[in-house]
């Protein structure tokens, strides 16, 4: 089977709509209905906790060293630099995630903006 052996237009985008759905809202309910009855401060918890934090630095990490597209072509140093920038200004500012992300992202556009 493939796309185009149904002929519906409709079809591709139906299956990306409910392939998308059950494989991210059944983990979500799932979420809410154990995460309702285990403590904060439970292994299990912090367990998920790391996992999440090193998937998002995992992929803030391939940003910055393997970018693709139009970021690919900003330097290298841009790219660290700005990172660092919204870092620093993330531990400054009492750790606001916001800030912290839309410095970078202005340091970012203004390097490659100048360049």
């Amino acid at each position: 089977m493939t796309w185009t052996s149904l002929p519906d237009w409709w079809w591709p985008f139906l299956f990306i709509l409910l392939a998308g759905w059950l494989a991210t809202d059944v983990w979500r309910f799932l979420g809410v209905f154990v995460g309702g009855r285990i403590r904060e401060d439970s292994e299990a918890l912090v367990l998920v906790r790391c996992i999440a934090t090193a998937l998002v630095a995992a992929v803030i990490a391939q940003l910055i060293l393997y970018p693709t597209g139009e970021l690919a072509s900003s330097p290298i140093w841009l790219r660290v630099g700005a990172a660092a920038g919204g870092f620093a200004v993330y531990l400054a500012t009492g750790k606001r995630v916001l800030i912290g992300v839309a410095v970078a992202e202005a340091l970012l556009v203004i390097g490659l903006l100048v360049l």
